[in-house]
């Protein structure tokens, strides 16, 4: 349990990939936030026994002035092989618009479900490092592939949706956030 932890003290917080964006100026790279909360303290009817840990993702990527959100609800589970991220559905009584660590109302254990179309990312530490990730088919044309590297000085996070074998989304790089 002490591995989940501290994987979790590690993702939680804001982050944000200012450094970044201003060393790419001009090349079509997004200026990206994170914000982490762990959240169970709002999810009802935890088992007694419950190992795990739900942590709410706000992301924001700004491109061409223009600001997009992505929340996700996220469960991370301490494993023999390492720490699995699995990702959850949206609960229905909960509009897109209430996933933020301000808005989020409590929710019911019983009404999460885990994504049907998202993979589980597993993550194993190598000198401090977490390293992990998935590919998952959304569709039978539409892949999502995940890479991330989380260590105390930065989160970095790859991230491609390809529509047919052609990249749509995500960039060469990964996105390298640091802590605010």
């Amino acid at each position: 349990m002490r591995k989940l932890e501290s994987f979790v003290q590690l993702l939680s917080g804001r982050f944000n990939n200012a450094a970044q964006y201003e060393a790419k100026k001009g090349e079509g790279f997004p200026y990206a936030e994170h914000v982490n909360t762990p959240c169970n303290h709002k999810i009802r009817g935890l088992p007694a026994d419950f190992a795990g840990v739900f942590l709410l993702e706000e992301s924001y990527y700004t491109t061409d002035g223009k600001t997009h959100a992505s929340p996700h609800l996220f469960l991370f589970t301490q494993e023999e092989g390492g720490i699995r991220l699995t990702s959850y559905e949206v609960p229905d009584a909960c509009p897109k618009d209430c996933l933020t660590a301000e808005k989020l109302p409590e929710l019911d254990y019983a009404d999460l479900k885990p994504s049907a179309k998202f993979t589980p990312a597993l993550y194993t530490e190598h000198d401090g490092v977490w390293e992990g990730g998935s590919t998952s088919m959304f569709t039978p044309a539409l892949k999502f592939t995940l890479f991330e590297r989380f260590s105390p000085e930065a989160l970095e996070v790859s991230e491609q949706m390809e529509m047919n074998g052609r990249r749509t989304f995500g960039y060469d790089e990964p996105i390298l956030y640091k802590r605010v």
